[in-house]
């Protein structure tokens, strides 16, 4: 049975930090090769800023194209609508049924998942690993990890990864306001970025 890693997220853009998550989850848990999934429509988040699906697909497949453990998935793009995680496990396992799936999450999102669509449809099909990053504490996390498993008996572990203070929003701004955002994100996807004028403020 090979051991799938699921890391999804906006992807807008994506960058470093979800590079090293990643690795560090492969190496960790063993993994056979991790699924970078760029969400189709977020209902969790303000879409005025996300760059078209386009974009982020080809800005994804940039940044994982060296590694061969690194794929890409455009599942919840082709899907359309809402992108909820519980369809696109439920996608994978129909698809690919005889792979063990380890959904790969910020550890901050351990507070929230249960406010996620069939959040028990999620414990049930896929192992969790949490990357301990933001200003929770891992008292904190452990408690809620215990919370969970008594619950839904999920099965979770926190990565053992150092947090990078990188963020999506963080290389928004810094284009915005014409800052360098070199080693932010991989060059080819920098490279990208400023041939296509993605995220420049609008003149208004």
């Amino acid at each position: 049975m090979k051991k799938i890693g699921i890391l999804g997220g906006t992807f807008n853009p994506v960058h470093t930090a979800h590079l090293i998550i990643a690795e560090a989850a492969r190496e960790d848990a063993g993994l056979d090769d991790i699924l970078f999934v760029p969400s189709g429509y977020s209902y969790l988040k303000d879409s005025s800023e996300i760059v078209p699906a386009k974009d982020r697909i080809n800005m994804t497949g940039l940044a994982i194209e060296d590694n061969p453990h690194f794929a890409l998935s455009t599942a919840e793009i082709d899907r359309g609508g809402n992108s909820y995680t519980c369809d696109t496990l439920m996608e994978l396992k129909e698809r690919y049924p005889n792979q063990e799936y380890y959904l790969i999450v910020g550890a901050d999102n351990l507070f929230t998942m249960e406010e996620w669509k069939n959040p028990e449809v999620i414990f049930q099909n896929a192992k969790i690993l949490a990357a301990v990053r933001g200003s929770k504490k891992r008292a904190d996390m452990e408690e809620k990890i215990a919370e969970l498993k008594e619950k839904y008996d999920a099965d979770i572990t926190l990565l053992n990864v150092r947090h990078v203070d990188i963020s999506s929003s963080m290389i928004r701004e810094k284009i915005a306001k014409g800052r360098s955002i070199r080693y932010m994100l991989p060059e080819k996807v920098r490279e990208y970025i400023i041939k296509n004028h993605l995220y420049e403020k609008k003149e208004e």
